[in-house]
């Protein structure tokens, strides 16, 4: 099985479906000649040529407006926002327009848009390369929302999305881009959106995460468990919306205690989700009050960005805060 980066994973995820179905296009500003900006698009203008691997103009909401009607007239658009910070001029197009067809067609029109867009900071992007906003389309009915945290995920989760028949946020932590390695088979598989994964077990305490964030949390698991041996189990949620709440609710159930980590700012932010889940589903048997660790209530900084980021300490700060109690 080879080793591939998520960028390699991705890429192999997007030729293996625009060979499948000659309906998958790809679309966006810089996707085609140079590849995307990150290089997940390379080589596919090479072998699908300039009507499937399209670059457009620095229009967002031009973007997404066209894919929405070429799904309509039966096309699997795959439109890139290329950095998640620049996907607002298109957010009334998605959230008015993509999310609603299938809904106001009373079912007779989905709309298989899969809108991928890096998120996220650790690349020195400043505020305007570094957000995550995945809050904002999570309070969007008929949307989904995916973040992989793995190579293996973010294939078989991508080709997931393009073939669903509603519409899918695909967000790709850039940090991990090529940070994030792994065995990712060769050929067609699929990683079914909509379900989290226990991806360690433990019986003291729930870690919540997804994204780059989970490796974060990983790191911490280890002083965790080697500092102050409390047994953590770790659930990546993968797919934001929908969520996976019986995952979650079974492990808090064991471990009694919850601490939900993401970096997008704290008030509002999905960590408030989840722990109104926990509250109402698995109240009865917290032993302790369930803890966010976030990023900030301020714009993403520059110089201070790994300060703004959660970190390890903080996680570790916080289960010995819930262990406490």
């Amino acid at each position: 099985m080879p080793t591939m980066n998520m960028i390699g994973a991705l890429n192999d995820a997007l030729k293996i479906e625009m060979r499948r179905d000659p309906r998958v296009l790809i679309m966006g500003e810089d996707v085609g000649k140079l590849g995307g900006v990150f290089r997940v698009s390379v080589d596919l203008l090479k072998e699908f040529g300039p009507d499937r691997v399209i670059d457009t103009p620095l229009a967002e909401g031009g973007i997404i407006g066209t894919a929405i009607g070429m799904a309509l007239y039966g096309l699997r658009p795959v439109p890139e926002i290329q950095f998640s910070d620049f996907i607002f001029p298109a957010f009334d197009q998605i959230v008015n327009e993509l999310a609603k067809y299938r809904y106001r067609s009373g079912g007779q029109y989905p709309c298989p848009v899969t809108i991928r867009t890096p998120v996220g900071g650790g690349i020195r992007g400043g505020h305007y390369h570094s957000q995550s906003p995945e809050a904002l389309f999570i309070h969007t009915p008929g949307l989904k929302v995916a973040i992989p945290s793995n190579p293996y995920d973010a294939k078989g989760m991508l080709l997931s999305a393009i073939r669903d028949e509603d519409p899918v946020l695909f967000m790709e932590p850039k940090r991990i881009y090529r940070a994030a390695k792994g065995e990712v088979p060769e050929g067609d598989y699929t990683v079914p959106l909509g379900e989290a994964a226990v991806i360690k077990e433990g019986s003291d305490v729930t870690l919540i995460s997804y994204g780059a964030m989970l490796h974060t949390v990983m790191e911490a698991v280890e002083k965790i468990e080697a500092d102050d041996h409390t047994s953590c189990e770790v659930i990546d949620l993968r797919t934001l919306l929908p969520l996976d709440k019986k995952t979650i609710t079974e492990s808090v159930k064991k471990t009694g205690r919850a601490v939900v980590v993401h970096e997008a700012p704290r008030t509002c932010g999905f960590g408030a989700e989840l722990i109104a889940v926990i509250n109402e589903e698995a109240f009865l048997n917290l032993q302790a009050p369930p803890i966010r660790v976030t990023g900030f209530d301020t714009p993403f900084p520059y110089t201070l960005e790994m300060e703004y980021l959660p970190d390890p300490g903080r996680v570790q700060e916080a289960v010995r805060k819930v262990m406490s109690y």
